[in-house]
């Protein structure tokens, strides 16, 4: 082969190992910082970029992935979690336990995430567990376990103006695991246990009392009813009776008329009603088998009168 046609191929060659130097692909949500002898050049764009190889290079950071730093040039533009191991904070009354967190940032200047700090991943770890080891030193136990939302506003402020200056925006933080230690965990089931044991007698009272109120009130309203009842009663026996009384008396009435019709007005018709009392109180006493011993009051005489007005009248 002669030497002319060795040297085209390797300039070829060499060309294609250029262009392919040269050209650059960053793919979408990513960006890559290139330095031209050594300095500050470029932050590459996604899509096809043009560097000088051999005199542009791509800046190296360190990035955590699948829980190991790594170093890579490429820079991901898209929220990334971290998931923290857990940490042994002490709460405000001396409680010692164990928390992991969850941090969503996301990379909004790359310049100053590889310029403004050596590792980034190790930094933003090492100030969540100094930032949380100082919020849940402020609060108590109870206070803590309770206050979740608290504690991670309170987390994310103070990382999202921490990490500012590194380029880097912190757009939430959620706590995982409260985890206390195995008395405090025992002493607070035992506590739930007698709280729960307190709701349950409070109920049972409020039921008895409730009970004991309503069936007072059954009794009373019960009486009340007979009350009204008897009354109701007594007082329908009283209009009958005085209701009796007046048809008595009416029909009375009547048939004293009727006798004062009969018997006209020569004759006084009470003594008509008064000898035909004393007439039938005497049969009565006649018919009955009992031997009784009779006594005729003082004044007989007025007896013997009505009979004989009633002789009288019968003449008539």
């Amino acid at each position: 082969m002669p030497i002319t046609s060795v040297v085209f191929i390797a300039i070829v060659v060499l060309v294609i190992i250029f262009a392919k130097m040269a050209l650059v692909i960053i793919p979408q949500s990513e960006t890559k910082i290139v330095e031209r002898l050594g300095r500050y050049y470029a932050t590459l764009q996604p899509g096809i970029n043009l560097i000088i190889p051999f005199i542009d290079r791509a800046k190296e950071i360190v990035a955590l992935k699948n829980g190991r730093y790594t170093y890579t040039n490429a820079i991901d533009l898209r929220e990334q979690v971290y998931d923290f191991d857990r940490q042994n904070v002490i709460t405000k009354d001396n409680i010692q336990m164990q928390i992991n967190a969850l941090l969503y940032f996301q990379i909004v200047d790359p310049f100053k995430a590889v310029y403004e700090i050596n590792n980034l991943p190790n930094a933003i770890e090492k100030l969540t567990q100094t930032t949380l080891r100082n919020i849940i030193g402020e609060m108590e136990l109870d206070q803590t376990l309770t206050s979740r939302d608290t504690i991670n506003t309170k987390l994310r402020a103070v990382l999202d103006d921490a990490t500012n200056k590194w380029g880097i925006k912190v757009n939430r933080v959620e706590l995982q695991d409260i985890t206390p230690p195995e008395s405090v965990l025992q002493a607070m089931e035992k506590q739930m246990q007698a709280e729960r044991n307190k709701r349950a007698t409070i109920l049972t009272s409020e039921g008895e009392k409730q009970a004991a109120i309503l069936k007072s009130e059954g009794e009373k309203a019960s009486t009340i009813n007979r009350a009204e009842a008897d009354k109701q009663q007594q007082i329908l026996i009283a209009e009958g009776e005085a209701q009796a009384r007046i048809r008595k008396a009416e029909a009375e009435a009547v048939a004293i008329q009727k006798i004062t019709d009969a018997v006209g007005k020569s004759t006084n018709p009470a003594n008509y009603l008064i000898a035909q009392k004393y007439i039938q109180m005497l049969t009565e006493m006649a018919h009955s088998g009992n031997q009784k011993t009779v006594y005729l009051p003082f004044e007989a005489s007025n007896l013997l009168g009505s009979i004989g007005g009633i002789k009288d009248m019968f003449k008539g």
